[in-house]
């Protein structure tokens, strides 16, 4: 198979394994589900905390004012809070609450434990072979997210 053949076999082998973990969107006991976007901000929040929210947009690759619309209801929830920059009293920074945190350790777990599952079933050179792409696997989402950053970068200079 060709080099081109086997990184679209790769896009499209990630896309489905997306999609399937995606659909697997853990229901938290008494807080219910949780929107996608509410899940990557809430995680955003944790990793750069003290992010504004053109920041958080940016670095998802999301528009402002949906942001600012899932910031309200994580704040609602408890899960953030948004505090006024000490240097800049016109700033807001949005900081992650220890229930945030929480919440989010309790997703990453229950989304961990069916893959875990998963890995557990195959045979132990797949899991070697997949354990080993690790790496390689999270300089692919940097990238993919560096790439986004720019088109994001790009659009708002346009405007």
């Amino acid at each position: 198979m060709s080099l081109p053949s086997r990184r679209r076999e790769l896009a499209d082998v990630l896309r489905e394994l997306g999609w399937t973990v995606h659909r697997r969107s853990p229901e938290r006991a008494g807080v219910g589900p949780i929107p996608t976007t509410e899940l990557a901000l809430l995680k955003q929040v944790i990793d750069a905390p003290g992010s504004t929210v053109g920041e958080l947009a940016q670095a998802l690759g999301l528009r402002q004012p949906n942001v600012s619309a899932a910031i309200r209801v994580l704040a609602g929830r408890g899960f953030v809070v948004k505090e006024t920059s000490e240097e800049d009293r016109r700033v807001t920074l949005v900081m992650p609450t220890a229930l945030g945190r929480a919440e989010h350790e309790a997703i990453a777990a229950s989304w961990a434990a069916p893959i875990r599952e998963a890995l557990d079933g195959l045979s132990p050179e797949h899991r070697a072979a997949i354990e080993q792409a690790t790496d390689a696997l999270a300089a692919l989402h940097e990238r993919l997210q560096s790439i986004e950053a720019g088109k994001a970068e790009i659009g708002s200079a346009s405007v």
